[in-house]
C-alpha cells in the first residue's frame, strides 16, 4: 500500500520502517528504469514549486532534474522571489501556492516554517533541508547503503557519524536508526554532542530498547567496527569568526583522515559524506580556513580520504534524483505499479 499518497514528507519519523523500505525499493526500480531508457512519465501535468530561502547545488539540481524527468512542470522561487514571513505571512503564501500547484518543495531555515507550509496548503510539501532535519538526504544515503552492501541487512549496519553532531544530519539519522534499527554512533566534543533538550524539543526519541544508538566523545570507541564513517562540513560561510575558531579548536581531532579510519579496524569501512566537502584548498571559502588555521590537507575530512571515497561520495549524491522522484511520484500518484 502506498503510505505516502497525498501526505506531507517533513522528517522520517511520520513514517514507518515499511514505508521507508518502499520507497528504497521504488527508488531502485526507478533508478534502473532510466539506466535501460525505458522510464515512464507520471507526472504530467503536474505543477511543482521550489521554494529555496538557503541555496542549493544538488538539492535543487535533484528536484528539478527528477521532475523534469517525469514531466512535471517546476517553478523556482529563491529568497529574493519570494518574502516568506516578512511582506506576507507563511498562512497567506501556503493558501496561494496550495491554490496554484500540486506540491511544495521547501529548503529554508526554521522546521516550524515548513510545518506551517503545510498544515496551511493543503498540499504535500517536502522537506529539501531546515535547520532541524535532513530527510531526503538520509533516505538516499539508505539507498546508497543497499546498492553498497548487498549481503548484508540495514540492521546489522554500523554508522559512526563524526564531527559536529547538533545538526539536521544527525537528527536525522538517529530517526533513520529508530526506524530502521541499524547501530548509530555519533561521535563529537561534548560541546556538539546532540543536546537532550533539543531533541526532546522536536519529538526526537532515542528507543532505549533497542539500545543501538550511542552518543560518545571518545573517537576509538565510537568509531570502532564501523561500516560507514560519516561526516559533514563543520563550518559555514557566513559565520561568526569566534565561532568557527572556536569549532576549529574542539573539532580538529575529529577530522575524518587515515588514521581515524585505521580505528575502525575494518578495512572494508567506507566514508560517506553530504557535500560540499571542505577536503582541499581549490574553493576561496576551503583554502581561507585551511590556511588561517593550519589544518592538515582539509578541514572535516582530508583530501586524501575524500580522493579515495568519491566515487560512493558522488554516489550518494546522484541517488538523491532517484530517491525524490520516488518521493513525489508515490505523494501525487495513488497507485504504484512496481
Amino acid at each position: 500500500m502506498n503510505s505516502f499518497y497525498l501526505r506531507n514528507f517533513l522528517r522520517l519519523n511520520d513514517f514507518q520502517k515499511k514505508d521507508i523500505l518502499f520507497l528504497i525499493k521504488y527508488a531502485q526500480k526507478l533508478k534502473f528504469k532510466k539506466l535501460i531508457q525505458q522510464e515512464k512519465q507520471k507526472l504530467k501535468k503536474k505543477n511543482i514549486v521550489l521554494i529555496f530561502e538557503k541555496e542549493s547545488t544538488r538539492t535543487r539540481c535533484s528536484f528539478e532534474t527528477a521532475l523534469f524527468d517525469q514531466g512535471a512542470k517546476v517553478t523556482y522561487l529563491n529568497s529574493k522571489d519570494i518574502h516568506l514571513g516578512y511582506k506576507e505571512s507563511i498562512e497567506d503564501t501556503a493558501f496561494t501556492l496550495g491554490k496554484i500547484y500540486d506540491g511544495i518543495v521547501y529548503r529554508g531555515h526554521q522546521h516550524k516554517n515548513i510545518e506551517k507550509l503545510a498544515k496551511y496548503s493543503k498540499i504535500p510539501v517536502w522537506n529539501g533541508l531546515t535547520k532541524s532535519f535532513h530527510p531526503t538526504q538520509i533516505l538516499s544515503d539508505i539507498f546508497t547503503i543497499k546498492e553498497i552492501f548487498i549481503q548484508k541487512k540495514i540492521k546489522n549496519i554500523k554508522i559512526s557519524y563524526i564531527g559536529d553532531s547538533k545538526n539536521n544530519i544527525s537528527n536525522t539519522l538517529i530517526e533513520a536508526a529508530n526506524l530502521l534499527n541499524f547501530n548509530l554512533s555519533l561521535i563529537s566534543p561534548k560541546k556538539y554532542l546532540p543536546n537532550t533538550k533539543f531533541l526532546n524539543s522536536h519529538n526526537i526519541t532515542i528507543n532505549k530498547k533497542l539500545n543501538n544508538i550511542l552518543f560518545t566523545d571518545n573517537i576509538k570507541t565510537g568509531i570502532y567496527k564501523a561500516d560507514i564513517i560519516y561526516t559533514d562540513v563543520w563550518i559555514s560561510m557566513g559565520e561568526d569568526s569566534n565561532k568557527i575558531q572556536e569549532k576549529i579548536f574542539l573539532l580538529k581531532n575529529y577530522q575524518v583522515n587515515k588514521k581515524i579510519l585505521k580505528l575502525s579496524d575494518n578495512p572494508f569501512v567506507k566514508v560517506f559524506h553530504c557535500l560540499p566537502a571542505l577536503h582541499d584548498k581549490k574553493t576561496i571559502f576551503g583554502k581561507k580556513v585551511i590556511q588561517k588555521f593550519n589544518l592538515k590537507n582539509g578541514v572535516e575530512i582530508t583530501d586524501e580520504v575524500f580522493q579515495s571515497n568519491k566515487k560512493i561520495i558522488f554516489q550518494q549524491s546522484s541517488n538523491r534524483v532517484h530517491l525524490v522522484k520516488a518521493l513525489i511520484i508515490c505523494s501525487l500518484i495513488k497507485n504504484i505499479n512496481f
